[in-house]
């Protein structure tokens, strides 16, 4: 499956300059009949600097932009900056780091709080990140207990797992590689199967956590800590009872909320109905390909590299 995806990736980044110009013709006709508001607020929203900056040192021009060890990464980037000439210069990280540059920087996470400007959201390793199911079981139907399986190398992850593995509504555990002898190292457990749960678990992990997105997209309820992180998911967004359940980090209030939504369907219900709507916005393919043009365009203008957009509609 990587192998063709990775082979896929490599032959579209090959393929000649009029394509790239026919693609940017169509994104922008898109862009006339889109929803602009939706538009508007998510580029906002990735792209919070206000002021025009100067190009950062750091930037790597486009001609130099090298594969690295983040290849899923590089090739995220790599289709969209087709559109500008070999010259124009971005800053950008692979990476899980979340840290905030002193200068504009292309970033797949950032932390969630004031001061994280410089921290310009990009679609980067959506691959592995933005994954959907098709969850044909229905809520009722499913199993009153939590599942979770997952890496817990990080001490937020493996603090959880110590207090939670052997709670008798839950079904969780670590799937670290090299596997250690602990009473919750567990196999890995196929999304189909944890399909069969009432409540998912979503911790964080690097940073985001991975499995958010299709857990959303699924007949499941979403059990999590409050996010400290957000990608291109607009993680910073989700509301506690709304979105998700929101659990503390002492998880003492877990088994209480396991047994709630699993009795409370109605309302564990609309919580997943706002879930699948969060989803949704992220389902358009033409809007999301606008979008990350559009971060570049504007990192491109706030930066007075206009002139090295490579095509004009």
């Amino acid at each position: 499956m990587n192998a063709l995806y990775y082979a896929k990736s490599f032959i579209y980044n090959a393929l000649p300059s009029f394509f790239f110009r026919w693609k940017y013709g169509q994104l922008k006709r898109f862009e006339k009949t889109c929803n602009q508001k939706e538009l508007d607020t998510r580029l906002d929203y990735y792209f919070k600097v206000q002021n025009k900056y100067p190009i950062p040192k750091e930037a790597t021009a486009v001609k130099d932009v090298k594969r690295g060890k983040g290849t899923a990464y590089f090739l995220d980037l790599k289709e969209f900056l087709h559109y500008f000439t070999k010259e124009a210069r971005f800053a950008y990280y692979f990476g899980d780091d979340t840290n905030v540059n002193p200068y504009p920087t292309l970033f797949k996470a950032r932390p969630i709080r004031n001061g994280n400007e410089n921290s310009i959201l990009f679609k980067l390793n959506k691959r592995r990140h933005f994954k959907w199911v098709n969850d044909t079981i229905p809520y009722t139907e499913k199993k009153d207990m939590m599942v979770w399986r997952g890496g817990a190398y990080r001490a937020l992850r493996r603090e959880m797992i110590e207090k939670i593995w052997d709670h008798p509504l839950c079904n969780v555990g670590q799937t670290n590689k090299p596997v250690e002898d602990m009473p919750w190292q567990k196999e890995h457990l196929p999304i189909e199967e944890q399909l069969k749960y009432k409540i998912i678990f979503c911790p964080e992990g690097n940073d985001v956590a991975t499995n958010l997105k299709w857990v959303m997209s699924s007949n499941s309820l979403c059990f999590m800590p409050k996010p400290r992180y957000e990608t291109w998911f607009m993680e910073g967004t989700l509301k506690p009872g709304v979105h998700y359940v929101e659990v503390n980090a002492p998880y003492d209030d877990l088994g209480e909320k396991i047994e709630y939504y699993s009795k409370h369907t109605d309302e564990a219900q609309e919580i997943i109905k706002n879930a699948n709507q969060h989803v949704a916005r992220f389902q358009d393919e033409m809007m999301e390909d606008l979008l990350c043009l559009k971060v570049l365009e504007r990192y491109a203008e706030c930066s007075g590299q206009e002139n090295e957009i490579k095509f004009r509609a």
